[in-house]
């Protein structure tokens, strides 16, 4: 008979770590006599980045003291109490390879049922003051798991488990751990964790992508490639576009509406800058059209010294910020050059003549600096059921939530969203507030793509920079997006801690069932990783939680 050992509580709080203040609920502590479970937790407990823990499916976090042997034995320790690995129940019995998904559970007065795999983040790693655990959680098979509470009631340790419901199609807690994070899955196992009512929404989103996911389209070409400039048309007083063919005029890999492409240019410095820019006409094979705004020093010298018949040298088309193939209402919302991404959505949308309701939102500071004017009214005017609504700042101010509560927008549509960070963030608040599904939101900076680790208290946003203290001498790391390249140093366990130093935004943060941790594209040169992934990423991708670089090396960050 499984027994309830040790009941653990802790409440949020921020803990310094690498430099940084972590906002946590990692710390959990046992606490003597009886509890209440509530739907969302314990009394006494709670959770730091509801992102990524709490909520229904997550109240209640279980390991086991078999797992604790374990883990003492592999790593020598013996400081490991009841509470460590930040679970609420510590339990005797109930191991991962035995629990299923949607089991229930009677534990004194409450009923729970097991919704997920622990997600295995950052903060166990810091808790445990071993940086390796989230990955040996996974690769050990022991993550533990979440419960949902479904009948609330007292708890107390010591209180006996018993098993009152088999989940359906009994697929055990460690099983769906490594079908989503080891190699060599199988699709008849992905459709049936699809399949299972319990499990939660996160999961089984992942789960449904796998599945859907078909063999990756072809990147186009490795690293960086000539391409020919065409011809430069001007769009505005601060605008203009270059327009680029191979140079033997052979077809290019049609880009999807919404992506982008990053050039190197060596003229513009030394090393030579790399920069990004979104593709803004209607996805072709035969050229591409980039739209850049004279604001620094690179798109200065491509102003200035680029014409018909220059050469750049260009990775293949890239980026997640792309149109969605559905039937819903499409809003697209910029603020100056951020316009670039969405026009070329607008393009593809006049190009399949959609019959869906389409609004074109676009905000910048005087109607001389409005580029693409007439391209975009004409493309509305060839849909029947466009909508344009158009601000000046100087005149009007910004977008404003109230603004967009007059325009009757169609709150069950998907909303593309590109231009200042701010601007960006107070769009998706106005949407949200107005009845938009927060998932059918997307936004693109046209900068450096915003950092997503959340938990971080007081992170205030800085340039990227070269690291301070003596230079390295290793290869060249050029953060694309950032537009910084630097040597490298080794005294970085890796290329995330790198780009840290350097105030590069970075993705680390494990998220609702998809661990998002720092998988970004690679333009050009080679990594090594130091652990090896569990999985390997795709061609073109790094881990750069890991990683170092072999030879001089683009990253998209």
């Amino acid at each position: 008979m499984a027994r309830l050992v040790s009941l653990n509580v802790g409440m949020p709080q921020d803990v310094p770590w690498r430099g940084r203040t972590v906002h946590t609920g990692i710390f959990k502590y046992p606490v003597e006599g009886r509890r209440l479970v509530r739907r969302l937790n314990v009394d006494g407990d709670g959770q730091g980045d509801l992102g990524g823990h709490g909520g229904e499916n997550r109240a209640v976090l279980v390991y086991q003291r078999q797992s604790y042997e374990h883990w003492r034995r592999f790593l020598g320790r013996d400081d490991l109490e009841d509470g460590r690995f930040g679970e609420n129940f510590t339990v005797d019995g109930l191991p991962d390879d035995e629990v299923h998904i949607g089991d229930r559970y009677r534990i004194g007065e409450a009923e729970f049922e097991v919704t997920q795999p622990r997600v295995t983040c950052f903060r166990v790693g810091m808790r445990l003051g071993e940086p390796r655990m989230p990955s040996l959680l996974v690769a050990h098979h022991r993550p533990g798991f979440y419960l949902r509470v479904v009948t609330e009631g007292h708890v107390q340790a010591g209180d006996e488990i018993v098993r009152t419901r088999t989940g359906r199609h009994a697929m055990s807690v460690a099983d769906v751990d490594a079908l989503l994070y080891l190699p060599g899955r199988d699709r008849d196992a992905l459709r049936k964790a699809v399949d299972i009512p319990a499990l939660s929404p996160g999961w089984q989103g992942s789960f449904r992508d796998l599945l859907a996911a078909e063999e990756p389209a072809p990147r186009g070409w490795s690293g960086f490639r000539p391409l020919r400039v065409a011809r430069v048309v001007p769009e505005s007083t601060t605008v203009a576009s270059l327009h680029l063919a191979a140079e033997d005029g052979a077809p290019l890999p049609r880009p999807e509406p919404g992506q982008y492409l990053t050039l190197r240019v060596p003229g513009a410095g030394d090393p030579a800058p790399v920069r990004s820019y979104s593709l803004s006409a209607a996805p072709s094979d035969r050229e591409y059209r980039i739209s850049v705004k004279r604001d620094g020093v690179v798109s200065s010298y491509l102003h200035t010294h680029l014409a018909a018949g220059a050469v750049v040298d260009v990775a293949a088309p890239r980026g997640d910020f792309v149109l969605t193939r559905d039937d819903r209402p499409v809003v697209l919302i910029s603020a100056g050059i951020g316009a670039t991404p969405v026009l070329a959505m607008l393009h593809a949308l006049a190009a399949n003549r959609a019959s869906r309701e389409v609004w074109w939102l676009h905000t910048t500071r005087t109607a001389a600096e409005h580029g693409f004017a007439d391209e975009a009214h004409r493309l509305l005017a060839s849909l029947p059921h466009g909508h344009e609504y158009i601000r000046y700042t100087a005149e009007n101010g910004w977008l404003t939530r109230e603004t967009l509560s007059t325009l009757n927008l169609p709150a069950d549509g998907t909303a593309y969203l590109c231009g200042p960070d701010a601007f960006m963030t107070a769009m998706r608040e106005s949407l949200v507030s107005l009845g938009f599904d927060p998932a059918r939101v997307h936004s693109e900076l046209f900068g450096g793509v915003s950092a997503i680790n959340p938990g971080l208290t007081g992170v205030v946003r800085k340039t990227p920079h070269p690291p301070a203290g003596t230079a390295g001498t290793g290869p060249a790391v050029t953060f694309a997006r950032s537009g910084l390249t630097v040597p490298w140093n080794d005294r970085y366990p890796s290329l995330l801690e790198f780009a840290e130093a350097c105030d590069v935004p970075t993705r680390w943060s494990c998220r609702t069932g998809v661990c998002h941790t720092c998988v970004t594209p690679v333009l050009s040169g080679r990594v090594r990783y130091d652990p090896d992934p569990l999985e390997p990423p795709a061609p073109g991708e790094a881990l750069v939680c890991c990683a170092r670089p072999r030879e001089d090396v683009v990253l998209d960050l």
